[in-house]
């Protein structure tokens, strides 16, 4: 396959610091290496502080968020939407980002794909909470980027689900495939026994702050099951004190290079994770991260249901238990999880999309 352009919608990307604008940048890199699809960024923020050019890829904020705005950045590429409501609009509902691609899908008639990494607050709160009532609203649009699209794709099960009804009688075919590791797939992988005694936390610093609060006895009990002697918390700072752990040294990093963070992942024996339940570890780069580095992922949830398959005991540990791990039992957890997600890494994702996109 020859070089050809694509364009890549994200909410932003760096200096700003964001996971799914690290999923595409990485995406970008290995579509451009193994087919030769060069992306060209177009960010949906106009307030957007960045380089015309990052790594080399060519990147333009919309002037503002209107159906106007978006055109005025859209050639005649095929299009991959990288699509979560409140990346785009402060409740949820970027109307103009519809409007937008509608007006250019009929005009260009080139492919537009969308990757849903959210659909709408479906599990919203109760009638006084603002999801509930911004639902209806995120739903609707939801429903008419499915139908506009050519092509989707999920990292759920559940969202794919939701995305089959939306689409009512439109045949937009839409694909699940969990997200990858956005900071690196190490080739090989030590065993657990033959690493430091050493705890990761890592992602946002809401999730972080989860952990050091909402969750400290399930993560002081994991430390004291597996014997951890480390904890090193990598992220944009919390703005908080991290509270003492009998017997280990933390160390706070802060955001660094994801070269870095591989090289601490695959030095450590676990990750602990507070802000997700299990039955969304399917769209979380976090637990991609740890799954991908050979790491015993460790929640703050009582795993039940079997999602996306992942099951609880086979795929991550919970440490609200009050049972011991043995070094065996984690080891052969982490093998599980690292198995499963070799049906979804980087490559995977490049090959899908490459199709999606081009076919």
């Amino acid at each position: 396959m020859g070089s050809q352009h694509i364009t890549q919608i994200v909410p932003t990307l760096p200096p700003a610091v964001n996971g799914l604008g690290d999923f595409a940048l990485g995406l970008a890199h290995r579509l451009q290496a193994d087919f030769g699809l060069i992306t060209d960024f177009v960010i949906g923020d106009p307030q957007w502080q960045g380089e015309a050019e990052l790594e080399g890829f060519t990147v333009k904020a919309i002037l503002e968020r209107s159906r106007a705005g978006l055109v005025a950045q859209l050639g005649n590429d095929p299009v991959l939407l990288h699509y979560e409501g409140y990346g785009y609009a402060k409740r949820g509902f970027p109307w103009w980002l519809w409007q937008g691609l509608a007006h250019w899908h009929r005009r260009s008639q080139c492919r537009w794909v969308t990757m849903f990494h959210e659909v709408y607050a479906y599990d919203h709160g109760p009638p006084w909470s603002s999801s509930f009532w911004l639902a209806p609203g995120q739903r609707y649009l939801a429903s008419r980027l499915i139908q506009g699209s050519d092509r989707a794709l999920t990292s759920r099960n559940q969202y794919a689900r939701l995305l089959r009804q939306l689409r009512q009688r439109h045949t937009t075919p839409i694909y699940t495939l969990p997200v990858y590791s956005t900071v690196g797939e190490p080739g090989s992988l030590k065993p657990l026994g033959d690493r430091p005694p050493r705890l990761i936390v890592f992602g946002h610093p809401n999730s972080r702050r989860l952990v050091y609060q909402r969750d400290y006895r399930a993560l002081a009990h994991a430390c004291q099951v597996l014997q951890i002697r480390e904890l090193y918390d990598i992220g944009i700072p919390t703005g908080i004190s991290l509270p003492p752990l009998p017997g280990v040294k933390m160390t706070i990093m802060g955001v660094i290079p994801a070269v870095e963070i591989s090289q601490l992942m695959s030095e450590a024996m676990a990750g602990f994770i507070s802000f997700i339940p299990p039955q969304y570890l399917g769209k979380s780069t976090v637990y991609a991260a740890y799954c991908a580095h050979g790491l015993l992922p460790i929640l703050a949830h009582r795993g039940r249901e079997i999602t996306d398959g992942l099951y609880p005991d086979l795929h991550y540990w919970s440490a609200l238990t009050d049972t011991r791990i043995s070094l065996p039992t984690a080891q052969y957890i982490a093998d599980r999880a690292h198995r499963w997600y070799g049906s979804h890494t980087l490559s995977r994702h490049s090959q899908t999309l490459a199709y999606l996109l081009t076919r």
